[in-house]
């Protein structure tokens, strides 16, 4: 457990990411998947199920014993709240209302927010346009580790900690990366999540926070979920930046393993990915792709070639975003 791994430095290379190009030959050859852009109707009612759910079970855990919460935090909960990032994540895309909607999406955001307990949905949106235009952008995307994570977080122990972390490096990295000024969305976000956690403990108590909370943390932590954090971009491939993931798992994580699909087409909603990929099967099927997120967990820690530091990089020649 104690063997470093064998990077010590990204992979730093001096192309353009690959899925302006091939977005732009998809649509050369195959056209009618412009018709799968725009609003997904659904998105807003599953969601706001969700919600509901989560609130319900705040009811239901406010007398629980502690070693129970616990357990339906990891594996109830924070499955739910997990979902509801990857809900936010789509919603950061315009799909929930629809591009002439953007601030009614961006309040729905917070909505997805509420059972996640911490303000998140408003960041988010802030920093995740920079990671689709500047993918692996040297300074500008702040999905990837920083240099210290990548030197410390080097062997197998220490990368099961570095996921158990995850939630804190990503909530703190863009602050280190590529600090941008507060908006007057983030201060509202931060209101609204901190009046209905108030409200929740004044109905119900400490449990119900302390659930919402675990688990969110717990479920973008060290879980099988999570998987997606590193199947999505980290290089198990040389000169592979991005994968996409096909399993069951899909079904309760908005398409969100449909990675590839995504990038080239990020305004299309998670629920109309399957077909970009059955339209275009000829340019997807070839490509490395994941079979399993567990297994993807599995070979970050004991791949001695995979870490932090096995993720692409690009200097972008562009002014940097305020």
């Amino acid at each position: 457990m104690g063997k470093a791994t064998g990077r010590w430095d990204f992979e730093w290379v001096y192309n353009e990411q690959p899925h302006t190009l091939r977005r732009k030959e998809i649509l050369a050859k195959y056209p009618e998947i412009k018709s799968l852009m725009g609003h997904d109707p659904q998105l807003k009612w599953v969601v706001s199920g969700m919600v509901l759910t989560q609130l319900l079970a705040c009811y239901m855990v406010h007398d629980l014993p502690w070693k129970w919460l616990f357990f339906w935090a990891y594996a109830f909960g924070g499955c739910i709240n997990h979902s509801l990032t990857l809900a936010i994540h789509d919603i950061s895309h315009n799909v929930a209302f629809g591009n002439k909607q953007a601030r009614l999406n961006r309040w729905f955001a917070m909505f997805a927010n509420l059972p996640i307990g911490l303000p998140y949905s408003a960041s988010f949106k802030k920093y995740h346009i920079d990671h689709h235009r500047y993918l692996g952008g040297d300074g500008l995307d702040v999905d990837i580790p920083t240099d210290l994570e990548g030197w410390f977080f080097s062997t197998p122990l220490r990368k099961v900690v570095w996921l158990f972390l995850q939630p804190l490096f990503y909530a703190l990295r863009p602050l280190v990366v590529n600090p941008k000024p507060l908006t007057q969305l983030e201060i509202l976000n931060g209101v609204v999540q901190l009046v209905v956690d108030v409200l929740i403990y004044y109905l119900w108590g400490l449990k119900p926070i302390i659930y919402l909370i675990a688990g969110s943390l717990l479920c973008m932590g060290l879980h099988p979920i999570s998987g997606h954090f590193i199947a999505e971009h980290y290089m198990f491939l040389k000169g592979h930046e991005t994968y996409s993931y096909y399993g069951p798992l899909n079904s309760i994580t908005f398409n969100v393993g449909y990675h590839m699909e995504h990038h080239d087409f990020p305004s299309i909603p998670g629920s109309r990915l399957p077909l970009v990929k059955k339209i275009a099967a000829e340019f997807y099927d070839p490509l490395p792709q994941h079979t399993s997120w567990a297994r993807v967990l599995w070979d970050f820690v004991f791949d001695d070639s995979i870490g932090p530091y096995a993720r692409i990089k690009r200097q972008y020649k562009l002014v940097k975003q305020e």
